[in-house]
């Protein structure tokens, strides 16, 4: 049998990502903006016009490829996909005596 090891809770961070933090957000984005495509019937083609990116690159990006992608790219998209997008900033995190910065998270509704 092999060996199991817990998750922080962000498999990013497991796989020791430097910028795990924005690429869980990235991913999160990338799942809102393809069930807004679903919930849409938008194909990729028509969900490209509507975000303004190249089909190829919202591919890419739908297919875990996001990294290129900024954060605000991706805010706008879920904006021009019909969504209100709030950000929220939390206080600094204090864990056993040390101070981690805060997250910074796109809210859906």
């Amino acid at each position: 049998m092999s060996e199991m090891e817990k998750s922080a809770g962000n498999v990013f961070e497991d796989l020791g990502i430097e910028d795990f933090d924005e690429m869980l957000l990235k991913a999160k984005q990338a799942s809102t903006i393809m069930e807004l495509m679903e919930s849409k019937g938008l194909t990729r083609m028509q969900a490209a016009e509507t975000i303004g990116l190249p089909q190829s690159k919202l591919s890419r990006l739908l297919n875990g490829r996001f990294r290129s992608v900024g954060v605000s790219k991706m805010l706008k998209a879920i904006n021009r996909l019909g969504r209100d997008v709030q950000i929220v900033i939390g206080p600094d995190r204090h864990i056993a005596g040390q101070t981690t910065p805060g997250r910074v998270e796109a809210i859906r509704h």
